[in-house]
């Protein structure tokens, strides 16, 4: 492993078992401001990621020992870092995988480095929920959402959301009459300067259906054309 040194924006652990890329990501990373960590197989970048509490993940999905996976499923069990993932181009099934175990975001290979990084300093900037005041928690049904303690429960029990989960049930329900596009969630829940595929939208909401048990649309509506919105109750 290879650590970075000097003033830090964040803490970054790149994972990926081609050396030389992951070096060459790390150099930009640490130009760029950030700590960076670098690993190789799978085993490792689960122990770093609890030795190093990284704020970023940038995974591999083909490691050797775990892949990338397994590996975002066992560090989601114990960390909220944001995880960036490197899935081949038409990849889609691994894509889809990988944002149902956790990962936040993907980027296909071959990338730009430079495109990295601005993906990397985009999720560091993305507005937490956090809430400075007290406030109410929302209840639509048997759905209670605590924004202050970043908790989301269903007939009284505790429901397992990745912070983009949470981050787009927290952006539904403070205005629950309003539809939201794809974009406007974007803006909202990534960054206004995010650039990808939109529908990874689809993808957190169909996620976050599934854990809230939602299959009806009791909490998450979709508006056909338009966007999503919380359901009426």
């Amino acid at each position: 492993m290879n650590f970075g040194t000097g003033s830090s924006t964040g803490r970054v652990l790149v994972v990926d078992d081609e050396k030389p890329l992951a070096r060459m990501v790390a150099t930009y990373l640490e130009r760029a401001g950030y700590e960076v960590t670098t690993t190789h197989t799978g085993p490792d970048a689960v122990q770093a990621a609890r030795m190093h509490d990284p704020d970023v993940i940038v995974l591999d999905l083909g490691l050797p020992g775990l892949d990338g996976i397994e590996v975002c499923r066992r560090v989601r069990a114990f960390s909220e870092c944001y995880v960036l993932m490197l899935t081949a181009r038409g990849n889609e099934p691994d894509r889809l995988q990988g944002l149902a175990v956790g990962a936040d975001d993907y980027i296909t290979k071959p990338f730009s480095v430079r495109e990295l990084v601005a993906r990397v300093g985009a999720v560091m900037r993305r507005p937490r929920t956090t809430v400075t005041v007290p406030e109410p928690a929302r209840a639509f049904g048997s759905l209670v959402i605590d924004l202050g303690a970043h908790e989301a429960h269903v007939d009284g029990k505790s429901v397992g959301l990745t912070r983009t989960e949470f981050d787009l049930l927290a952006a539904l329900s403070g205005r629950p009459y309003q539809v939201f596009s794809r974009r406007q969630l974007i803006d909202i829940v990534w960054d206004p300067g995010w650039v990808g595929d939109e529908r990874i939208v689809d993808v957190h909401i169909g996620n976050l259906r599934r854990k809230l048990d939602d299959n009806p649309g009791r909490y998450v509506d979709t508006v056909r054309g338009v966007g999503y919105r919380m359901a009426e109750q």
